[in-house]
């Protein structure tokens, strides 16, 4: 096995830790922007297999990165449960919000394969482009996540519609994520058969949780998806990223039986290291606006990420998503000083 990405999801330490970031596909690249104007809408680019895998692969011939995410997002779950989605230019993804149990008992038992036909077409046509040594990712939503997103109709600054909705309607709220909870396991599965190498399930606003909850929502859903993966695919490998879980990170990574565990950039280093390294890989956690930022700044981000990780097995990424903004130079930057 040549794939040093891979390898570290297996435990292994590489003296140069293996690379990719988080949206590294993405509008901070100039040929991103150029196919999805030709793709139109965002939704249209995820579906259109030709231009998703084109934009997949980008950052891969531009950096060389070790690892290749699938482009897609996370709400094509609902849509293949038939709720509409739209992405507004400037405004983020707009859905036709969950008001009511009543709503929720009216989402269908399986998720619709068929409306996700063009992402495992995309996988194919990646999987047959992508260098040997590149690592292949696929991804999902975590349920409380896409919950989130499915209660409000829209990304909300602490996600209060879904919180209150857990609290005042407990059961419609367990039916709606058991219902995400099952997509998801067909949704990794399918990829993982299509042709991906390991699959990362993005648990976004997991941080705005209290401990109990956080647990219930947040640890037991995830735990059930990878159970369920790997019912269906033994020998899935899978990240797990519970962004801002602070202090209820050794939980998640004692109760969920993933591989790896992302770590966001508000994570204290020692306590990440001692507490979850020690149980198994990690995955991050330079601050986006580090890299953004550039010059001295960067550097010290990128030695002091070194430095916290770099003796044990450690994938280095992000810890979020790379801003649109960011320069390419500083990305080039990045990856000149982590391989030198």
């Amino acid at each position: 096995m040549n794939k040093s990405l891979l390898r570290v999801l297996h435990g292994e330490r590489r003296t140069i830790p293996p690379v990719w970031l988080m949206r590294q596909a993405g509008r901070y690249l100039p040929e991103y922007r150029a196919t999805r104007e030709q793709a139109g809408g965002f939704l249209d680019l995820c579906f259109s297999p030709k231009l998703a895998a084109e934009v997949t692969l980008q950052p891969i011939r531009r950096f060389g990165f070790d690892g290749a995410i699938l482009f897609s997002d996370i709400l094509v779950v609902p849509h293949a449960l038939g709720r509409k989605v739209r992405f507004e230019v400037g405004e983020g993804p707009k859905l036709e919000p969950i008001g009511t149990p009543q709503t929720v008992a009216s989402l269908p038992a399986e998720i619709d394969h068929d409306l996700l036909a063009p992402v495992y077409e995309t996988i194919a046509l990646v999987k047959g482009m992508l260098p040997p040594d590149v690592t292949f990712l696929g991804f999902c939503g975590a349920p409380w996540t896409v919950a989130t997103y499915m209660i409000a109709g829209e990304g909300t600054p602490d996600q209060a519609p879904a919180r209150l909705f857990a609290y005042r309607h407990p059961d419609a709220f367990e039916w709606l994520i058991e219902c995400l909870v099952q997509a998801s396991i067909g949704y990794l599965a399918r990829q993982l058969r299509a042709g991906v190498d390991a699959v990362q399930i993005f648990d976004t606003w997991a941080g705005i949780l209290p401990p109990e909850e956080f647990r219930r929502w947040c640890i037991a859903p995830t735990e059930k998806i990878v159970r369920g993966v790997r019912a269906q695919v033994p020998d899935a490998k899978i990240i797990g990223f519970p962004r801002g879980a602070g202090s209820m990170l050794p939980h998640y990574a004692d109760a969920v039986a993933v591989d790896a565990v992302g770590l966001d950039w508000m994570i204290e280093r020692r306590f990440a290291k001692e507490q979850v390294q020690r149980r198994k890989p990690v995955q991050g956690n330079l601050d986006p606006l580090a890299l953004l930022a550039g010059g001295a700044a960067l550097d010290a981000g990128i030695e002091a990420v070194l430095e916290a990780f770099g003796d044990g097995p450690f994938i280095f990424n992000l810890g979020h998503g790379i801003l649109p903004e960011t320069p390419v130079a500083h990305v080039e930057h990045l990856l000149k000083r982590i391989r030198a």
